[in-house]
């Protein structure tokens, strides 16, 4: 089985080059990790990452990020973006954003969809990598604000494996959305199973 699928659709955002996916590839070959499952032909999706119970979930990810050349935007304080980092930041997916006002976050990610032809932002669902009772829910109300599907990714650390479990199309329910979602996640183990939350009907 290949480590990376060979055909991404055109509409997917694009990063890198033959170098940077090769320096990605190589690492996940040293790591032993794959990618499973296909990337669909959307120009527009909120990725939903899970299960986050470990540091060394991000150690796998960015190394499949390069070898896939997929761009992955993500939500970083508006400080964060000065020289010389600032360039670099926006090269690599980064969406400034104003913390100081969590109830305008969903808009101000909307806005960023809209201004964007192409653009896949990811989030972990958990926030954090450890353990909480309930998923936290601003990547669903971004995904409502700005009327794109959710892409539906696992890490399945028993395995080593990055999975494509599905492409979720939002019903605007919130609670009903929630626990389907978390439902669809709830057959992976993250590195510290001990860490994700509890899923109902997950045994």
């Amino acid at each position: 089985m290949s480590t990376i699928p060979e055909n991404i659709p055109e509409e997917v955002p694009r990063i890198g080059n033959g170098f940077t996916s090769g320096v990605g590839l190589l690492f996940i070959k040293m790591l032993g990790w794959r990618f499973e499952g296909n990337l669909p032909a959307e120009k527009k999706v909120m990725v939903a990452l899970a299960p986050h119970t470990s540091n060394w979930d991000f150690v796998v990810a960015m190394p499949m990020i390069l070898a896939l050349r997929v761009k992955i935007s993500f939500m970083m304080k508006k400080e964060a973006f000065f020289f010389p980092f600032k360039r670099l930041f926006m090269w690599l997916g980064g969406l400034p954003t104003d913390r100081s006002s969590p109830r305008g976050l969903a808009q101000q990610m909307s806005r960023a969809y809209r201004s964007n032809d192409k653009m896949w932002m990811a989030i972990t669902p958990e926030g954090t990598r450890k353990r909480v009772s309930k998923w936290k829910t601003g990547f669903l109300r971004i995904a409502y604000a700005a009327d794109v599907p959710i892409l539906l990714i696992a890490w399945d650390f028993p395995n080593k494996r990055i999975c494509v479990d599905s492409l979720y199309q939002p019903t605007g329910n919130l609670d009903e959305d929630m626990a389907e979602i978390q439902r669809r996640f709830a057959s992976y183990r993250g590195r510290k199973p001990e860490n994700q939350t509890p899923v109902t009907g997950d045994n």
